[in-house]
């Protein structure tokens, strides 16, 4: 497809975040003439994130390239199955296999591979450890800010996390992927596997998890490279 064909692209957050962290990533796309949406869901669960991402791509007049970042991997890997979406792009993302949930993915770590700060659920929700966002999440991205996401985090329902994978739209769909060589919320070798059997395209930057904030051009270029080849 002919990048003039598709112009639309909707970005899709990830745990503990909003859609805000997207800002330099929607002006360099917007910048080059796309039209990028921005979806706001909740992280209640898996199926409503999912809703909420449909609502977004029934209003658009044409194919877009659907893009999330970490646990907005799994929305995509669900919601990409909507008629309009002509391709997925993976940031530092979970790529689950049906039946499979970031819990199932996140169940049996790798000897020695970081462990996500993640507190003890509390009402069905859970939160970083403020102490260690900076650390786990943020690492490449300057401690004031990094400070107020920790500050900001939205609560993550156990919901979103147990919410299993109908029907993965990779195995329908061409697929991107970006891996975060310095991610310490999901290991790199983690990325790659799911990458490798999503059968995405796949590129790399020396970026920690919060990758579509610290390296928004990295982000930008691979989503241009979608919507160019999809």
């Amino acid at each position: 497809m002919d990048t003039e064909l598709v112009k639309n692209v909707v970005l899709v957050h990830g745990g503990f975040v909003d859609g805000s962290g997207w800002r330099e990533v929607y002006r360099l796309l917007t910048d080059d003439g796309f039209r990028v949406s921005v979806v706001q869901h909740p992280t209640l669960s898996l199926a409503s994130d999912v809703a909420v991402t449909e609502r977004v791509l029934d209003t658009l007049d044409g194919p877009a390239i659907l893009v999330g970042h970490s646990y907005g991997g799994a929305v995509i890997t669900e919601a990409g199955n909507h008629e309009r979406v002509a391709g997925l792009v993976y940031i530092a993302a979970f790529a689950p296999d049906k039946g499979e949930s970031v819990n199932t993915l996140i169940a049996d770590p790798a000897p020695g591979a970081p462990v996500p700060p993640i507190l003890p659920p509390v009402d069905g929700f859970l939160f970083l450890d403020r102490d260690k966002f900076h650390a786990s999440f943020a690492a490449d991205l300057p401690v004031a800010e990094a400070e107020f996401m920790a500050d900001s985090q939205v609560p993550w329902g156990l919901d979103a996390l147990s919410g299993a994978i109908g029907e993965p739209a990779w195995r329908h769909k061409p697929s991107w992927y970006l891996v975060s060589t310095d991610d310490r919320m999901i290991p790199p070798p983690a990325q790659r596997a799911m990458a490798r059997r999503a059968g995405s395209t796949v590129t790399g930057t020396d970026a920690g998890h919060a990758v579509y904030v610290s390296r928004p051009d990295a982000v930008a270029d691979l989503v241009k490279q979608a919507a160019a080849d999809a």
